[in-house]
């Protein structure tokens, strides 16, 4: 196929005159019509379907006359053919019955012609691009094929259009998963679509509980008649550790499975080594985990680009995705814009978290450090979140993780106290921090704790 001839595939200039025209006719035409974009129309028509457009939306009357008028009065009435050519684009309209089929057909010439110019650009990018990562090029390439896919435009609906989808809605199985804490799945469960906070001072256990949930997650087991099964497969879990290298991850999930101590994990068994008996658990652990559908990356400062890029390439892989784990939100590679300060940037990140979420159906888990301020509270809030901004108002669900001082067994208690939960209402649940084998063992809310701090938080 010869370039003209592919050029004239492009365009359909006919559809284009056709749509025009019944809009200088019928000017609701317009409204049934909103999908269409000015890029979607061939260079000659854009102007006048720009002005179209601003004339509606301004109430506006349109008409020959009127549309006419508007362009005498910029200047710009020659520019695209005079009153003559309004009038063939009137003529062109056979009837305005037939306009979203017109504009159907325009849309998708637009489509292609911007598929077209992607590859030009693409190619433009890989030979004149200054990228001193492969993944500042991934990005950028994304970008130009994004450009491709038309803009969303929304529409108001009734009870009537909408209700076959509502009836399959709720014949559906609610889209949750288990986290492997059975309190906290007999309240609520996990999900698909949020983006769920875990913020707590340093120390106060975060990373461990992200951890074990993420073991919760791929293993997805639920306690029927006194044993555990698995439940289903929910996909795939990604992790993300911008301050621990994979290995220091694996001493701590193999020690909460295994029951192998944290610290002669980290210290090889000592100079001794393992004990046969812990290197069977360690194996046995180790070989569990091997089965599970966790993946972790290790790098320092991650970018969202490469989040995202990583979720669409699991996705082609592994079907689905349960859940994406980041350690944590405040030390991200989080690039500030012009003017834009630093809370604001990271309202972004949790604004594309949260999109991330609904759109490839996932639990987006961002943990978060506290201000200092914190300290000072009996009880967290919201506002204690370290630069918060949009972070409590994206966050479908906050956990904030907080040592008052309490004792189990001279264990420290954690208490997981909900401080947002959409769709789930507050709550607040109990823990012991075993730390030596990274274990969050649940107490019976009810039960009286052993030591408790009298006022405040020193």
């Amino acid at each position: 196929m010869g370039i003209l001839q592919t050029l004239d595939t492009l365009n359909d200039l006919s559809a284009e005159q056709a749509y025009l025209g019944a809009v200088l006719i019928e000017p609701n035409c317009l409204d049934i019509t909103e999908f269409l974009e000015t890029r979607d129309f061939s260079e000659r028509h854009q102007l006048i379907y720009r002005v179209l457009r601003y004339m509606r939306e301004n109430e506006k009357p349109v008409d020959l006359i009127t549309v006419a008028d508007e362009f005498v009065k910029y200047g710009r009435l020659e520019i695209i053919g005079g009153v003559s050519y309004l009038s063939d684009l009137a003529s062109a309209c056979a009837t305005t019955a037939n306009v979203t089929y017109y504009a159907e057909i325009i849309r998708r010439k637009g489509v292609l012609r911007r598929g077209r110019d992607a590859g030009e650009k693409l190619i433009q990018a890989a030979t004149e691009g200054d990228y001193s990562t492969d993944e500042e090029f991934y990005a950028a390439a994304e970008e130009i094929v994004d450009d491709i896919r038309p803009k969303k435009v929304s529409k108001m609906r009734s009870f009537k259009e909408t209700k076959k989808e509502y009836y399959e809605h709720i014949k559906s199985k609610a889209e949750k998963i288990l986290s492997g804490f059975k309190q906290f799945d007999e309240w609520a469960q996990l999900w698909r679509g949020w983006l769920y906070i875990i913020a707590g001072r340093p120390g106060a256990g975060k990373t461990a509980k992200a951890l074990q949930l993420a073991i919760g997650i791929a293993r997805q087991r639920k306690e029927v008649n006194g044993q555990f099964v698995n439940a289903m497969d929910a996909g795939c879990v990604m992790i993300y550790s911008q301050e621990m290298d994979e290995n220091e991850l694996k001493d701590r999930m193999v020690a909460n499975i295994a029951g192998v101590n944290y610290n002669r994990l980290i210290n090889k068994g000592g100079p001794e080594g393992f004990t046969e008996r812990e290197q069977e658990k360690i194996d046995a652990a180790y070989e569990e985990l091997e089965s599970l559908p966790i993946f972790i990356d290790d790098s320092p400062g991650i970018s969202f680009d490469k989040i995202r890029s990583d979720a669409r390439q699991m996705k082609k892989q592994h079907g689905k995705i349960a859940a994406i784990i980041v350690d944590y939100l405040q030390i991200m590679d989080i690039q500030l814009k012009k003017n834009e300060k630093r809370h604001e940037a990271i309202g972004r990140i949790t604004t594309n978290g949260k999109t991330l979420a609904r759109k490839e159906k996932l639990v987006f888990i961002m943990l978060s450090q506290m201000s200092r301020d914190s300290e000072n509270r009996d009880k967290p809030q919201l506002s204690d979140l370290k630069d918060s901004g949009n972070i409590e108002q994206d966050a479908d669900v906050v956990e904030f993780l907080w040592d008052n001082g309490e004792k189990d067994n001279n264990t420290k208690v954690v208490n997981s106290i909900f401080a947002k939960g959409r769709n789930i209402g507050l709550n607040s649940f109990r823990y012991r921090f075993e730390w030596w084998l990274q274990r969050y063992v649940e107490l019976d809310k009810d039960k009286e704790p052993e030591k408790k701090k009298a006022a405040g938080r020193k």
